[in-house]
């Protein structure tokens, strides 16, 4: 029976936390200039349908 290999997970492990990190980085910068935020068409479709839905509940009585 074959050991298992701990190094190799640690460091896939370790990769991934990286990579974690580098794009909460990217997005933190991202969010500080305005600049890049792009939207999935499933995402822009929920924040349109958001957007309607909060709409009738902002608008002042007649």
């Amino acid at each position: 029976m074959a050991t298992p290999n701990y190094g190799y997970e640690k460091r896939q492990k370790e990769l991934a936390k990286r990579k974690k990190k580098e794009e909460k980085l990217k997005q933190k910068a991202e969010r500080k200039t305005g600049d890049g935020v792009e939207l999935t068409p499933n995402e822009a479709a929920e924040q349109a349908a958001s957007a309607a839905a909060q709409a009738p509940d902002e608008a002042p009585p007649a």
